[in-house]
């Protein structure tokens, strides 16, 4: 920033419509998959059915997420949300209007690819917002309440209106999303990056994996992020095999979000005290327990106590992971990393929900479960050089 703290405040005023933006593109996310993944097993597709479905949220992100960060370096913030937006629109619009499963497999396709789009945009600007180092830790925690409060609300919204209006209002109230982020957007002034030369050689994103701390990062990430595939698969499942309604499914999902949420607050209020990489690795552990005890939970309660502490141990691992990022890497290069990380974390996604889905057919409905306790227990390895 070459104007110095009258251009940091200048960014920093926007800084609450960087989070209400980011707020309604993951909730259309949100919604139009909780509302899929009903739908799919209220048509008897089956699970097989559903992680391939769930895992097509994770196809677009891997297309596109290194040309969204390589645009986000170019051009700004403006640019790249623009594409997320109307990617979310056109997704939800076509699950609405067509309701077979070609019609919403292509929208949860498209949700998936707006969502990573517009986070690599949305991450990299909130990054420059930091004055210094020890900031990135409380700006990452805000960010990540966007998606933690879409994902504590969506469920529950997309369960009520599924129980007492239809499968078409879910879709409807997704289709309405993109269309308020779009005008939020708009409120952010626009920081457009330095006119690069002609001359100018821009390095592959594929070197980044040459930083040892990034490469770590990395891996830490990757089994943290199936955690959340787990949990996003076992619930609908078990849910649905015992019998619960879809508000009480939403009831499950919005109590992993809700505890996402607090953990970010708490993150806010103590990120001077806090030691990433130990954070990181206390929230595996967590993680880990809890993954191997979530198939014996006894009913709807159980299950939101559960995935409450799932919540909590996942939920606050984002803002430290992005922190670490951002001081691993050079700050003209944010964007690529941003962009190389959600493409490895999807490249990961699109199998894990498949390789769940058929996993939970031919064995336990709750096996996903016990193979991300042991993923999350070899990861320690890699935390510990955190």
């Amino acid at each position: 920033m070459t104007d110095g703290a009258p251009a940091h405040k200048h960014l920093r005023h926007a800084f609450p419509w960087l989070i209400a933006t980011m707020i309604c593109v993951h909730a259309c996310m949100a919604t139009t998959r909780v509302t899929a993944a009903l739908w799919v097993l209220q048509q008897g597709y089956g699970e097989a059915s559903l992680g391939m479905l769930l895992s097509l949220f994770a196809v677009a992100p891997i297309a596109l997420s290194l040309w969204a960060g390589r645009l986000a370096d170019r051009h700004g913030f403006h640019r790249p949300m623009g594409v997320g937006v109307a990617m979310a629109f056109v997704g939800a619009l076509l699950a609405l209007l067509i309701p077979q499963l070609w019609a919403i497999a292509t929208g949860c396709l498209l949700a998936g690819g707006a969502v990573a789009v517009a986070a690599v945009a949305l991450q990299r600007e909130a990054g420059l917002m930091a004055q210094e180092p020890g900031e990135l830790k409380k700006i990452f925690s805000w960010m990540a309440l966007g998606p933690a409060m879409s994902n504590a609300v969506s469920p529950i919204v997309a369960g009520l209106l599924i129980d007492h209006v239809g499968m078409w209002a879910a879709f409807a109230f997704a289709t309405g999303l993109p269309v308020v982020a779009g005008l939020l957007a708009r409120q952010v002034p626009p920081n457009p990056p330095a006119v690069l030369t002609r001359s100018f050689r821009e390095r592959a994103a594929w070197d980044l994996f040459r930083l040892p701390a990034y490469r770590r990062l990395l891996v830490v990430n990757l089994a943290l992020s199936a955690g959340w595939d787990a949990h996003s698969f076992v619930v609908p499942v078990v849910g649905h095999d015992r019998g619960l309604s879809a508000s009480s499914i939403g009831l499950v999902l919005g109590s992993f979000a809700v505890a996402a949420t607090v953990v970010r607050l708490a993150i806010v209020r103590f990120a001077d005290d806090l030691d990433e990489a130990r954070a990181v690795r206390a929230a595996m552990t967590l993680a880990t327990l809890t993954f191997g005890a979530y198939a014996w939970l006894p009913g709807t309660l159980g299950l939101m106590a559960g995935s409450a502490l799932l919540g909590l141990a996942l939920g606050s691992v984002q803002p430290m992971i992005l922190a670490m990022l951002h001081r691993a890497t050079p700050p003209e290069r944010h964007g690529q990393a941003l962009g190389l990380r959600m493409l490895t974390v999807n490249g990961a996604t699109v199998a894990m929900p498949m390789g769940f889905g058929m996993l939970a057919a031919g064995t336990a409905l709750a096996a996903p479960m016990w193979v991300m306790a042991a993923a999350l227990l070899a990861a320690q390895w890699p935390a510990r050089k955190l």
